[in-house]
């Protein structure tokens, strides 16, 4: 018997915000200070280093639970699955539903009960709940999923991805354009087929790496609203992610048994190309190996980063032959990867 994913389905917003977009921006330091480069060359560094030319933001009518639900009804149609044997419905995101225009974010009910009646799945043994894990919260539902199908306590999961970031960013800061919406999904089945997650690896940093990424004030001292806004030390977390990331992912394929030449694709966090492309390098000459041409799809020049969306949206994808240059076939081993605020880490190895 194996675990494995037997429907996927994403939903990317129709807004399209470009780099240009921002021109218009008064961007602030963190201390409220000018900037003293003009804005054209800070999008034009910002480009260079992030990979991001534009991104998705939901429609004003949309919230974080809602774009869930349309990935959630892809995936559950894509695999043919009776929604009403769900066993689990578990969503990863970070901010809740943040409706357009409020200030505050609204987690009761939780985004996955949301989901459920969304779908208007009946049974009331479909327990549906939410994680909190940053960006790797898809990966760590996946991993629960795995685990409660191990245990035989469930037979079918609906782990979700889902985040409005549009809705808790500062204009007035650099690290807004990173962000962007969007959800994916995927059923996870016990099946009698083989391969499916064959090792995970997942670890929290907390002690220094806590507060990495938080909720801040923004970066315009004018404004006096209680209102919070995702905010990261970037150059920390860059470190952070080049240091103890691609020893992770190395202790989840040796734990696998696979080798590393096995490997056809990393599915890696779009947080930023740079770093991601470093990530991946380091886990190579960890074995004394150049990074593969291809190893490493990448989605985030077109749709930023959405956290705890943009594995299975990637994912999603490239099955459904929606990424140039990439394919992913029945038997082919992979890697699910991710980093964000907790600090978390986690990483799948997966046969498909």
């Amino acid at each position: 018997m194996a675990t494995k994913i037997t429907g996927t389905g994403s939903y990317i917003p129709i807004t399209i915000e470009r780099n240009e977009d921002f021109h218009k921006h008064e961007f602030l330091n963190q201390d409220g200070s000018s900037i003293k480069q003009q804005n054209d060359v800070i999008i034009e560094k910002f480009k260079a280093i992030t990979g991001i030319g534009e991104r998705r933001y939901v429609e004003n009518h949309l919230n974080t639970s809602d774009i869930a639900f349309f990935a959630a009804q892809k995936a559950i149609e894509n695999s043919q699955v009776n929604q009403e044997e769900l066993d689990y419905i578990i969503v990863g995101h970070n901010y809740g539903d943040v409706k357009h225009n409020t200030e505050q974010s609204d987690t009761v009910p939780s985004i996955a009960s949301r989901v459920k009646h969304l779908l208007g799945i009946k049974n009331p043994k479909c327990v549906a709940y939410d994680i909190l894990f940053g960006c790797p919260g898809w990966n760590e539902g996946v991993i629960q999923a795995n685990a409660f199908i191990k245990a035989g306590i469930a037979k079918k999961c609906l782990v979700i991805g889902a985040e409005t970031l549009s809705r808790v960013v500062d204009k007035h800061d650099r690290d807004s354009m990173i962000y962007s919406d969007g959800a994916g999904a995927a059923i996870i089945e016990e099946t009698s087929e083989t391969g499916g997650i064959i090792a995970h690896q997942s670890a929290t940093y907390a002690l220094d790496e806590a507060h990495f990424i938080y909720f801040g004030e923004t970066n315009n001292p004018a404004i006096t609203d209680q209102r919070r806004y995702i905010k990261m030390y970037g150059r920390k977390i860059y470190e952070f992610a080049l240091n103890n990331v691609p020893p992770a992912m190395k202790s989840c394929l040796d734990k696998s048994g696979y080798n590393i030449g096995d490997l056809k694709k990393i599915l890696i966090h779009q947080a930023n190309e740079k770093m991601d492309e470093a990530i991946v390098q380091r886990f190579y000459k960890l074995y004394n190996m150049d990074m593969p041409k291809d190893i490493m799809p990448m989605t985030i020049n077109k749709l930023g980063n959405s956290s705890v969306a943009t594995v299975p949206t990637l994912y999603d994808l490239i099955l459904n032959g929606k990424l140039d240059g990439h394919t992913i076939n029945k038997g082919d081993l992979i890697m699910f990867a991710s980093v964000g605020a907790g600090m978390n880490i986690n990483a799948i190895v997966y046969k498909c």
